[in-house]
């Protein structure tokens, strides 16, 4: 990045508003090289854009992680990139839990099923709607996160984009590969897919374990939707207490050893089968290793959710005035 002399600096810090309030302190500054017209603090550097930069670029070689030019951009987010705008790098995690005066983040989770070119179940979704989701999402500057990095902001390890949204797809359907998968890689986004390993090379309307380590390859992450997708909160007919409990339990554990046999992976994170879950259900999931596990009751999740009863919105409308209502990002309450 290109120099800043002291005075270009002190008119910078005059004019810009980042993070809290628009606050940003200079104590301690100090120079990052040996002259005077670069400054960096333990929290932040400032300086000119140039034309040879992205905030790629940028994120890879102060922060150590391409992945991260959404903290440039979301510091910057007034700024267009382009040569000898004045940006700021933040070099640490100033607001973790996404918590302001106004209110606080929240995570909207998207759950998928099928695809189709043309569907009559409200649990597929066509090509067209599916694709024109999806550059939404990239023209309105929402950023696709995984569940592992949800996981490290609900444990308050790791901030998130400000607009972050998590897109995930059940049971295993062959389409999920034929149709969303290429989508999704033209966007650049990642899913997360959560099978239940009966359904897997069943039959031809179901994804093959080589189709799955591919989309792995490529960034996808793979949860459990249990061994048979039945509900785990109904004790059949005739099953005793004890007979149910051995059930579950088999539901959770095989469907988690077979997926970490499978992908060389230790599989913690799970989809309840119709969304359904009680304190047994909960207690089992736990102990088998799971860490996160999402519902299908609609809504956002704040950095305070339970990471074992998540909220996720079924995407089963086709108009795209119900996709962007679900896409709430940020949770309006004051507290002044």
């Amino acid at each position: 990045m290109k120099k800043l002399n002291s005075k270009r600096l002190k008119y910078l810090l005059t004019n810009l508003i980042i993070c809290f309030g628009g606050l940003l302190v200079l104590t301690s500054c100090t120079p990052l090289l040996s002259t005077s017209n670069i400054y960096q603090s333990d929290e932040y550097i400032v300086g000119r854009f140039q034309k040879n930069e992205t905030p790629d670029t940028l994120a890879e070689k102060f922060l150590g992680d391409r992945e991260k030019s959404w903290v440039i951009e979301d510091a910057s987010e007034d700024v267009s990139f382009k040569k000898n705008k004045i940006i700021i790098i933040p070099l640490k995690d100033k607001n973790k839990a996404g918590l302001t005066a106004d209110g606080f983040q929240v995570v909207p989770i998207l759950c998928y099923h099928r695809f189709s070119k043309e569907c009559e179940s409200p649990l597929c979704v066509p090509t067209g709607i599916f694709e024109k989701q999806m550059r939404y999402l990239s023209e309105n500057g929402y950023r696709v996160v995984t569940f592992g990095q949800l996981l490290d902001f609900l444990e308050y390890r790791e901030a998130l984009p400000k607009k972050a949204v998590i897109i995930s797809i059940d049971d295993g359907y062959r389409s999920t590969y034929d149709i969303a998968y290429p989508i999704l890689k033209k966007y650049g986004f990642k899913a997360t897919l959560f099978i239940y390993t009966d359904f897997i090379g069943a039959s031809r309307n179901a994804l093959t374990w080589s189709q799955i380590n591919r989309m792995k390859a490529d960034g996808f992450e793979i949860g459990s939707h249990t061994l048979s997708h039945s509900d785990l909160t109904r004790q059949k007919e005739g099953e005793d207490t004890r007979t149910y409990m051995s059930r579950i339990e088999k539901e959770l554990r095989v469907s988690k050893q077979i997926i970490d046999k499978k992908l060389g992976q230790n599989t913690i994170f799970l989809a309840f089968p119709f969304g359904r879950y009680n304190p047994s259900v909960l207690e089992i999931s736990k102990r088998l290793g799971y860490q996160v596990a999402v519902t299908v009751k609609r809504g956002s999740n704040p950095f305070f959710a339970d990471p074992l009863t998540l909220k996720r919105t079924q995407v089963l409308k086709k108009d795209m005035t119900f996709f962007t209502s679900v896409l709430e990002s940020f949770y309006k309450l004051s507290l002044k």
